[in-house]
C-alpha cells in the first residue's frame, strides 16, 4: 500500500474505493510496522477481506474477539464487521490483502443468484470471520485460491479480470460447501451488532468533543447507557475503555498537528491544552507511550526533514489529509 493509513468517516467507514465500479477488486501488500502508530485502525467496510499472513503474527480484534493469525494462514473477515490489526508483540508482519465486493462474483442487485449464494454467508450473524489453516486440506484449497488471486492481481496480465473472477467463484463454492452445513466460525453474542452500533455513535462523540474535559459519564450518556455498561460495550467491540479510546485519540490527533505545522504545535502545553490535556507532563508521558517519542523530540524530527522515517514504527512523518 502507498499509504500508511486507512481513510474513514465519522461512523468509521472505511473511505477508500477499493477498485472500479466493474472491477471492484482491489490486492494490496501491507507492512504492519509501517502504518501509522503500527497498526490498522477500527474500521469497517461493505466490502469482504481476505488476508494471507506472509511474515511474523498479527492480531486482529474483531467486535469482541481477539485472534492471532500466523505466516501461512488466512483470514476472511465479513461484510460491516468492526476490525483493526496490529503486529503480535510489535515485531513485523507482512500480509496480503484482497478486498472484494461479493456482488462482483454473480451481479449486482437482489438476483436469483445472489439471494441463494450470497446472502446464506453475508447474513450469517455468528460468522464475523473465518480462519483457515493450510495444514487442512480443504483450507489449504481455500488458501491456494487466494494466493492465485494475488498473483493474477500483481502481475495483471491479460484476462487476469476474469481470472480474478473465476477463482471468486471457487472459493464461494469451496466455502459454502464447507461452512453452512457446520459452521467453523466463532460464535458472536447476538447483541454485538448492537454494541457496535452503540460503539460507532460513541466514537463520533469522541470525535467532535475530544479536546473538552470528557467524563466517563460523558461519553456513556451519548449513547443512552451506564457508566459500567458503557465500559462492557466497549470491552465487548474494541478491547479498550472509552477512556483509553480517548487518550489514544487526543494522542493521535495531537501527533497530526505536530506533522501538519499547527501553530498551536508551537508549545508543548497549548498543545496538550488543545487535545484535551490538562496536564502537560502527563500528555508527554502518553505521547511517548503511544509514539515512542516525546512531542518535543517529535517536532524535531519533523522539523529536520518531513519525509524521514519514523524510527519505531517505520512512519513517515510527513503531513497527511485528516485521518481518524
Amino acid at each position: 500500500m502507498k499509504k500508511n493509513d486507512i481513510d474513514v468517516d465519522e461512523s468509521f467507514q472505511e473511505l477508500t474505493s477499493h477498485g472500479m465500479l466493474d472491477y471492484p477488486v482491489r490486492v494490496y501488500y501491507v507492512d504492519l510496522l509501517k502504518m501509522y502508530m503500527g497498526s490498522i485502525r477500527w474500521h469497517w467496510h461493505d466490502e469482504l477481506e481476505i488476508d494471507i499472513i506472509n511474515s511474523g503474527e498479527a492480531v486482529y480484534h474483531i467486535g469482541e474477539t481477539t485472534v492471532t493469525v500466523q505466516a501461512g494462514q488466512a483470514i476472511i473477515i465479513n461484510q460491516n464487521v468492526m476490525h483493526s490489526i496490529e503486529p503480535a508483540q510489535g515485531k513485523k508482519c507482512t500480509l496480503y490483502t484482497i478486498v472484494f465486493n461479493p456482488s462482483y462474483i454473480v451481479g449486482f442487485g437482489q438476483s436469483f443468484l445472489a439471494v441463494k449464494y450470497l446472502t446464506p454467508l453475508l447474513t450469517r450473524e455468528n460468522t464475523p470471520y473465518y480462519i483457515f489453516n493450510e495444514t487442512i486440506e480443504w483450507q489449504e484449497k481455500i488458501i491456494d485460491t487466494c494466493n492465485s488471486i494475488i498473483a493474477v492481481n500483481l502481475t495483471q496480465k491479460y484476462g487476469y479480470e476474469l481470472l480474478t473472477k473465476s477463482y471468486l467463484c471457487q472459493l464461494w463454492v469451496d466455502l459454502l460447501a464447507r461452512i453452512m452445513p457446520s459452521s467453523v466460525a466463532t460464535k458472536e453474542a447476538p447483541s454485538l451488532k448492537i454494541d457496535e452500533a452503540r460503539v460507532k455513535k460513541a466514537l463520533v462523540f469522541i470525535e467532535v468533543h475530544y479536546p473538552e474535559q470528557l467524563s466517563l459519564e460523558d461519553i456513556a450518556s451519548s449513547i443512552h447507557l451506564s457508566k459500567s455498561e458503557c465500559c462492557r460495550c466497549f470491552k465487548r467491540v474494541l478491547d479498550l475503555t472509552p477512556f483509553e479510546y480517548l487518550l489514544r485519540y487526543r494522542i493521535f490527533e495531537a501527533s497530526k498537528r505536530i506533522m501538519g505545522n499547527d501553530p498551536v504545535a508551537e508549545s508543548i502545553a497549548a498543545l496538550s491544552t488543545s487535545v484535551g490535556f490538562n496536564n502537560t507532563s502527563y500528555f508527554n508521558k502518553l505521547f511517548k507511550k503511544y509514539l515512542g517519542f516525546t512531542p518535543s523530540y517529535y517536532k524535531k524530527l519533523v522539523k529536520m526533514d518531513p519525509n524521514v522515517m519514523h524510527p519505531t514504527l517505520g512512519v513517515p512523518l510527513a503531513p497527511q489529509r485528516k485521518k481518524i
